[in-house]
């Protein structure tokens, strides 16, 4: 118990660094999208794979969408969804940067379930950049948490 009360106490400090850093993660700033995700996944609470098929550069406020959004997905997972695998993906089609959290935890009845505020922050926050989000559920099913957003890359692939 005392362990994981360190953990948890180490996780906080890192991220009010972050926060103290000016919110925009040194790694996302430097190597990009992909490797900022796969650098948290590996702190995660359980086992996430993340598929990053190719993706290029994008813009600060892109690439902060994103990477928030998987954030708080993982977060989710990890507290609600009692998950013992997640799957992160992350790529850009026809023109739009889209991502997916996908985890095979309890799932939760959409329709009697009322969006949390991290889901609503996610939607708004894809929102402001002409994106969406999409949340797809079912008890006993997992979760999976899309999004997309309409993007150029501003590095070749």
């Amino acid at each position: 118990m005392l362990g994981d009360i360190q953990a948890g106490l180490g996780d906080a400090l890192e991220t009010l660094r972050d926060l103290a850093r000016g919110i925009y993660p040194p790694l996302l700033a430097d190597k990009g999208l992909a490797s900022a995700v796969e650098a948290q996944s590996q702190k995660a609470s359980m086992p996430v794979r993340v598929d990053s098929n190719g993706i290029g550069r994008y813009s600060q406020e892109f690439e902060a969408a994103v990477y928030f959004c998987v954030l708080e997905a993982l977060q989710n997972a990890s507290k609600y969804a009692d998950a013992s695998d997640v799957a992160v993906r992350l790529w850009q089609e026809n023109g739009d940067l889209l991502f997916s959290v996908a985890d095979d935890g309890r799932g939760f009845d959409q329709e009697t379930t009322p969006l949390g505020a991290g889901l609503q922050n996610m939607s708004d926050r894809l929102a402001a950049l002409g994106g969406t989000l999409d949340i797809r559920s079912r008890p006993g099913g997992g979760t999976i948490v899309s999004g997309r957003i309409p993007v150029r890359s501003i590095e070749p692939v």
